[in-house]
């Protein structure tokens, strides 16, 4: 089960945290992610991250963008900074067990999303 939290309603270039907290499992994941969909468009990557460290981002974020992960709690965090009105979305946690080359794709498990808006 994920378990995500943090959205909300922010003025542009302004910050929101979100973190997602995996549970139900002896071990934590191998890596978790985060994916935006916008109305009328597909779900797009945002970000992901292994235990070990390993991080990926989307160009569109790349340096606005923080992923981190607290492997004690089974947490991943999102730390969006200098938000857009094009970073409104809403935003999904997942979470794999399982080895994957990518951080883009690959997820077994999702989370329910949460709504991030930007007002320009």
């Amino acid at each position: 089960q994920l378990q995500a939290s943090g959205g909300g309603l922010v003025q542009a270039g302004g910050s929101l945290k979100l973190s997602c907290t995996a549970s139900g499992r002896t071990f934590g994941p191998n890596a978790m992610g985060w994916f935006r969909q916008a109305p009328g468009n597909e779900r797009e990557f945002v970000s992901g991250i292994r235990w070990n460290g390993d991080k990926e981002y989307a160009d569109v974020v790349e340096g606005r963008f923080g992923v981190s992960i607290d492997n004690s709690k089974n947490t991943v965090y999102l730390q969006m900074n200098s938000l857009k009105h094009e970073d409104t979305a809403v935003y999904y946690c997942a979470a794999t067990w399982t080895f994957r080359t990518t951080l883009r794709t690959g997820y077994d498990y999702w989370g329910q999303g949460t709504q991030v808006t930007v007002s320009s």
